[in-house]
């Protein structure tokens, strides 16, 4: 009967190993590009609105290029460590291990595009006080316009990422969370591919919790 186990838990092993470690490669593969897109952003923003900067008379053009010579260099600064992150990170996670990394990546994501929401109302703010306060209204046109770029710019960022992550899952990961039944029998464990209930569901994360 020992053996019997043994020989079962390695071949329910065998069958979730290969591709867990397939599903974290493509996670992180994702991670990357979107890094890399992250990071092309700023720096094409680097390039045009450095120029801009450096050439534009005062008003609110210079305004604007000045903000997003800025605002990209926060963006710059997640994109190198995110992309260096995601290229050293170990695929090799166990089941549970995989579950909690792909939440957490959503939820980050999820979290980013509502601070995406709050960046474009703050530059609706801004244009809408400039109104307000002559003098400084291309100060607060410029910044508040660059806002609206770059919030915009983010929030479609980031809810692209969730998407993507959020649909690999569902297609590679989630469906192997209905996969394994585990039932008491004099053989020890019974094995179901590919079972889809909602009962066999609750019974995984339950395990996987535990």
């Amino acid at each position: 009967m020992k053996y019997l186990l043994l020989s079962l838990f390695i071949y329910g092993y065998s069958l979730f190993a290969q591709p867990l470690l397939k599903f974290n490669e493509q996670r992180l593969q994702t991670d990357k590009g979107l890094m890399l897109g992250l990071g092309s952003w700023a720096g094409a923003n680097f390039l045009v609105s450095g120029v801009g900067w450096a050439t534009v008379p005062a008003g609110e053009a210079l305004y604007f290029h000045q903000m997003n010579v800025l605002w990209n260099t926060v963006n710059i600064g997640l994109a190198v460590p995110g992309y260096f992150k995601a290229k050293k990170s170990n695929p090799n996670l166990a089941f549970a291990e995989t579950i909690q990394m792909q939440h957490k990546t959503e939820k980050i994501f999820l979290i980013n595009t509502g601070l995406d929401v709050a960046y474009i109302s703050a530059g609706l703010l801004l244009r809408n006080n400039a109104k307000l306060n002559p003098s400084k209204r291309d100060q607060f046109n410029g910044f508040g316009s660059s806002l609206l770029l770059q919030g915009g710019f983010l929030f479609l960022f980031d809810l692209t990422a969730y998407i993507l992550h959020n649909q690999h899952a569902k297609k590679s990961l989630y469906p192997k969370m209905n996969a394994i039944e585990l039932s008491s029998s004099c053989l020890g464990i019974k094995w179901n591919i590919g079972a889809n209930s909602d009962l066999k569901r609750n019974r995984v994360l339950g395990l996987a919790k535990n």
